[in-house]
């Protein structure tokens, strides 16, 4: 396995922002794509029941400020970590689910995320909430080498210091939420290496 460099292609990752009943939010998911050359990332077609590779966030507050049309969700920093699931059980009604497995990473956001929400006017009186994005940077802080099919692989030889990562989320239309959250938002992300 080789070091990737700066600015490289690290991973492409897609899960669900869920806000709970006390108001904290996280994200869960899983990957589409990791730096680990003849691994297999799923165990038959891609999606969230078949993916060997998840991740989930520790929950975090976040505080908001708007400009015009532009709604500013302030994500205060944290950590998420990387799950190996030698027998995927990742699923979307179960968010924990994607914490199970052994864990080969653990991430933490370097500063706060700012997270926009683009919204247009529907009708005269309502807006409606069209698109987030947002850009963070993610320190490495474990690393856990692992083997599968006789090869062994180290998410933290390949990345090196961490990514920056750039996501956008889909708000329309609502996804339905599970028991204990309110509120929950599909989204993808791409992340690049940091390098030495």
């Amino acid at each position: 396995m080789s070091a990737l460099s700066a600015s490289e292609l690290a991973w492409y990752a897609t899960g669900r922002f869920y806000r709970a009943a006390d108001g904290s939010l996280a994200d869960y998911g899983y990957f589409l794509h990791l730096p680990f050359a003849d691994c297999a990332m799923f165990s038959g077609a891609p999606g969230e029941t078949t993916a060997h590779f998840t991740f989930a966030a520790q929950p975090f507050r976040d505080r908001t400020a708007t400009n015009g049309s532009l709604s500013l969700a302030l994500d205060a920093v944290g950590e998420f970590s990387l799950y190996l699931q030698r027998v995927p059980c990742g699923n979307f009604d179960s968010p924990d689910s994607f914490a199970q497995g052994e864990r080969i990473a653990l991430f933490r956001r370097s500063t706060l995320v700012v997270d926009t929400t683009l919204s247009a006017a529907v009708g005269s009186a309502t807006t409606t909430p069209l698109l987030i994005a947002n850009l963070f940077t993610a320190w490495l802080i474990e690393s856990a080498p692992f083997e599968r099919d006789g090869r062994r692989y180290d998410l933290g030889a390949a990345i090196g210091r961490g990514v920056t990562q750039i996501g956008f989320a889909a708000t329309t239309p609502a996804l339905p939420a599970p028991s204990g959250y309110s509120v929950v938002v599909p989204f993808t992300g791409s992340a690049m290496a940091l390098g030495r």
